[in-house]
């Protein structure tokens, strides 16, 4: 569940990994809630991928429960193995941003390869989920320069078992995609988490 670009990067690495990562039986009854959410690109006026749109509603996101998303990026190179990816995570305590660290590969982590991640989680030869098969959109390296874009589509957000340090705060969220030493790509998302 990737879109080629930051698109791809974006929805994908971060939807995926909260599925993976925090998907759970033990928390059935539990409602997470995140409001306030926005996103900007941060990477200089020459990366050549970026996040053109993306809108979410309902806000705030109820957790679990249905979630409507349309995206749009782009990028001017093909993305291709590796592609190193830096996750910075921060919580807002007190009023001060205080990164989160790198824990059991979730928070502020280096990944040294984003295609690798996503071949993990959705292994070569297995369709791409949907609503990517049925817009055609890839789900794995390498994802071929151009332009991509995902239609509004409603998607449902499952139950998660989120560690007790990534409850009830403001977060701000930084991904820098890379290749060779050089930035690909960057994007922050902006975001509160509310439990219930």
């Amino acid at each position: 569940m990737v879109l080629l670009s930051a698109l791809s990067i974006t929805i994908g690495l971060l939807a995926v990994l909260t599925e993976v990562r925090f998907c759970s039986s033990t928390l059935r009854k539990k409602v997470t809630k995140i409001q306030g959410f926005d996103w900007k690109n941060c990477g200089g006026p020459d990366v050549p991928a970026v996040l053109k749109s993306l809108t979410v509603s309902p806000d705030p996101i109820a957790i679990p429960g249905p979630l409507t998303a349309s995206a749009s990026g782009s990028t001017s190179v093909e993305l291709s193995a590796p592609l190193p990816l830096n996750i910075t995570l921060e919580k807002k305590v007190a009023g001060f941003w205080i990164k989160v660290p790198c824990v059991e590969e979730l928070g502020s982590c280096h990944y040294r390869d984003a295609c690798d991640v996503l071949n993990q989680l959705i292994p070569p030869g297995q369709d791409c989920p949907e609503p990517l098969h049925t817009y055609g959109l890839p789900c794995r390296c390498p994802f071929k320069d151009g332009s991509y874009s995902l239609p509004q589509t409603q998607f449902y957000l499952p139950h998660m078992d989120l560690p007790h340090w990534l409850t009830n705060g403001d977060y701000r969220v930084q991904g820098v995609l890379g290749k060779d030493g050089k930035e690909l790509g960057c994007l922050k998302l902006f975001l509160s988490v509310h439990s219930a």
